[in-house]
């Protein structure tokens, strides 16, 4: 990154990037900038574009128009080969028949590096990820975690200017996945190279990336780091897929307020919506304030608790509006409050919905 004060310059540049299948638009009109040493995810469902906007930047699925650069260079029409760049397989993707020093220095081998300095690169990496004394063993003999930590090491062995990784922990169990997920960022700033990661999944996303990109249907719904994709979405879609949501439907009555079942609800004011607009009224679980309430408080509301899930650290609570029995929302509720506030099924609590928390999205 640069000093204080300075506008970070560009590593990579994704400009108006489209790919079609046939008539079938897989990305439309994409544009990004990625700032050198970042850690970048695209995130979204199956389907979205992300696997196809990351094979488009490696050239192995070149898209239909637009242009890449990468560090000023126009790499938009340039055979993989000629790219600057590592990648990491959810497959793995390694030579089941050579060791693993010999996979981790293939690419080094290719490019007819001496063998001198290919032997200490080789036990430099095999190091980094922790592997220094499994060298001689095959992939086979591996488990699925070793085999990924191969995989990056040998993805970094040219030392690329940009590393890819195609939701790369996808195939691991969950406890592996949270080990090798910190692993990897920390050896990613360690390192400082540029990184790009597709995921689907949401706290892989957010608990590694710089800045996360959100797509749907072949377009951006929005970039932002993990506090911003999570407090301050930019469409009804981000809201709903990163993190848990409550959608309340109502109408805009004032540019400041929201009516939902004839109850009137505070929030800031929305640009772009006119009053009497069909809206979405939106707050995440553990916004729901339930304890020290003022009298004076802003959106209180009396509600009855009907159903109450224990999910570990805490409780997820449904609670019907008293006033509305067709409205309904979700509080998570943690063990102590359970316990302080004698919350259980049929409880009769008082909640408040703070202004600054909900968000308002056309219906």
């Amino acid at each position: 990154m640069n000093g204080a004060g300075e506008v970070p310059m560009s590593y990579l540049e994704v400009r108006n990037l489209s790919k079609r299948f046939g008539d079938f638009v897989a990305l439309g009109d994409i544009s990004l900038d990625i700032v050198e040493g970042e850690f970048v995810c695209f995130l979204g469902p199956s389907g979205c574009g992300k696997t196809t906007l990351l094979r488009a930047i490696a050239g192995l699925d070149p898209q239909t128009s637009g242009t890449i650069h990468q560090k000023g260079r126009d790499v938009s029409a340039l055979p993989p080969a000629q790219r600057d760049f590592g990648i990491v397989f959810q497959s793995y993707a390694l030579f089941p028949n050579l060791t693993v020093a010999d996979n981790v220095g293939y690419g080094l081998v290719s490019r007819r590096d001496k063998k001198a300095a290919i032997a200490a690169r080789v036990t430099e990496l095999l190091g980094l990820v922790g592997l220094l004394d499994s060298g001689a063993k095959y992939p086979a003999q591996l488990s699925g975690g070793q085999q990924q930590r191969v995989a990056l090491a040998r993805a970094l062995a040219t030392a690329p200017g940009l590393l890819l990784l195609d939701e790369p922990l996808s195939a691991l169990d969950a406890r592996v996945r949270v080990r090798l997920r910190h692993e990897i960022k920390a050896l990613q700033r360690r390192l400082g190279v540029t990184t790009i990661m597709v995921t689907h999944d949401q706290e892989e996303a957010l608990t590694m990336a710089d800045r996360i990109v959100v797509m749907n249907h072949g377009a951006i719904e929005q970039v932002g780091t993990p506090q911003e994709i999570y407090r301050r979405p930019a469409t009804a879609f981000v809201a709903d897929f990163v993190g848990s949501m409550n959608f309340l439907s109502g109408k805009l009555a004032a540019p400041d307020t929201v009516e939902i079942a004839g109850r009137a609800f505070r929030c800031a004011a929305q640009d772009g919506l006119a009053p009497g607009s069909a809206v979405r009224l939106c707050i995440r679980p553990e916004d729901v304030r339930v304890r020290d309430l003022p009298a004076d408080v802003a959106n209180r509301v009396a509600v009855e608790v009907t159903e109450l899930d224990f999910v570990g650290a805490f409780c997820r609570a449904t609670l019907k509006l008293r006033e509305a029995d067709d409205v309904a929302l979700t509080a998570d509720f943690s063990s102590n409050l359970i316990r302080d506030l004698g919350v259980e099924l049929g409880r009769k609590l008082d909640i408040a919905l703070p202004p600054d928390r909900l968000r308002v999205f056309a219906a």
